[in-house]
């Protein structure tokens, strides 16, 4: 009986046909044309601004957090399952560990890890859907440049990813996901009226995961340089992980110290008068 289940997971999340035989294709697969891209991005900070700018009339609080459980649940299954899928397609498909960090240059996007890269790159449109329930909540304060800038520039970041067939997505996509399963459970207790006191946990976490990323761009960079042969692949996808890692590290560590302090407790800002 376990065998039959475990059989049926990787077959839904490694072994199904869409999945061994998904290929990205510039101009054909759904969302990977560079204008596709640039609308996307640009439409959402354009509504970003206009909606946060206009006095739109706000979500009955009993219509909000139904609608803000759904979405939040879908989102958790999702990363849950991108995390599971993407981790068991890495030790059925990658031939050695070292590819895991340094896929081989011209390596074609195919395949059930670049299925994962792709499902990733779509939850990350999807995700936009966070920014518009603050605003419909009435809480702009909430809608700070940290989670505008993160939202629009982590689609770009899973594009290249797929564009240039970047290395070491695949811990990039595990790690993410993972710190998402628990940042969208978060967010799923406090929808259905539970707020758990571990929200410092999930920004410790985000800070953490950009810790590790910077690890493994490392890593990447020492098989490039010092791997006999042509190098690895996605270098300018490098390039621009390490700009992007650099700036949310510094935006995630100013956010933690202004909500947390010093002495790791919330700090609560003075009333106005």
């Amino acid at each position: 009986m376990n065998l039959n289940i475990i059989d049926s997971i990787y077959y839904w999340l490694v072994n199904h046909p869409k999945i061994v035989n998904f290929s990205w294709s510039q101009g054909e697969t759904l969302g990977s044309s560079p204008l596709f891209l640039t609308l996307t991005v640009l439409s959402y900070l354009s509504l970003t601004f206009l909606l946060s700018n206009l006095s739109l009339p706000l979500l009955p609080p009993t219509i909000l957090k139904r609608i803000s459980a759904v979405h939040n649940l879908i989102l958790l299954a999702l990363s849950f399952t991108m995390a599971l899928g993407c981790t068991l397609s890495t030790f059925s498909h990658a031939p050695h560990l070292h590819y895991i960090l340094c896929l081989p240059p011209k390596t074609p996007p195919r395949g059930p890890l670049f299925f994962w890269a792709y499902i990733f790159y779509l939850s990350k449109i999807v995700e936009f859907i966070d920014t518009f329930l603050i605003i419909l909540s009435g809480s702009i304060k909430r809608l700070t440049f940290l989670h505008v800038y993160h939202h629009a520039t982590v689609v770009i970041m899973c594009y290249l990813w797929l564009h240039s067939s970047q290395s070491l997505f695949p811990l990039v996509l595990v790690t993410n996901s993972s710190v998402h399963v628990l940042m969208y459970t978060y967010y799923l207790s406090c929808a259905l009226g539970v707020r758990p006191r571990w929200k410092r946990i999930v920004t410790e976490c985000q800070i953490v995961q950009f810790q590790f990323s910077f690890v493994v761009l490392a890593l990447m960079l020492y098989f490039h340089v010092t791997h006999k042969g042509p190098g690895c692949a996605g270098v300018w996808g490098w390039c621009f992980n390490v700009v992007f890692y650099s700036s949310l590290l510094a935006l995630f560590s100013d956010f933690h110290a202004k909500n947390y302090g010093t002495n790791g407790k919330m700090t609560v800002p003075k009333k106005v008068a």
